[in-house]
């Protein structure tokens, strides 16, 4: 008698070894016997996930800048700024290997903004931030400039 687990497809069995596999009849372009169903929704998973990602650096940088240029709690802005430098440093690696990335950056740029005020906005309840973003929606701005000495 086969187990139940023994008849499922590899795909659901070893996630690691369908990978090998794929990767494996890919580059044989052995087309015939690939997952396709599998394949497509890994490689769109793939594409959400990185969405995801840079959405999620952007969120940080800008709640960090928010509360870098509006609370003031000094001995907190050298921490603030060292997450700001880093996240920004990470955004630039990630959009400089996908620079199509930055057009979606810029599609969702209110959405992540309302995402970072609403935070900040739970954290630090008796600052006043600014209902929009009032300073450069240039995303090369966003990771360069210092706003804080703006303000």
């Amino acid at each position: 008698m086969v187990s139940k687990t023994a008849q499922a497809p590899l795909y659901e069995r070893d996630f690691a070894l369908w990978l090998e596999d794929t990767v494996a009849r890919l580059k044989a372009r052995d087309v015939d016997r690939l997952d396709w169903d599998n394949l497509v929704e890994e490689i769109e998973a793939s594409g959400i996930s990185q969405k995801h990602e840079v959405e999620s650096r952007l969120k940080t940088i800008l709640a960090h800048i928010l509360k870098r240029c509006y609370v003031l709690m000094p001995d907190y802005f050298r921490g603030w700024q060292v997450t700001i430098r880093t996240q920004r440093n990470d955004l630039k690696r990630l959009l400089k290997k996908s620079p199509s990335l930055r057009n979606h950056l810029l599609a969702e740029f209110d959405e992540v903004y309302q995402e970072a005020l609403s935070e900040v906005g739970e954290e630090y309840p008796e600052t006043e931030f600014p209902e929009t973003w009032i300073f450069s929606r240039d995303l090369d701005a966003i990771l360069t400039e210092i706003f804080w000495e703006e303000t």
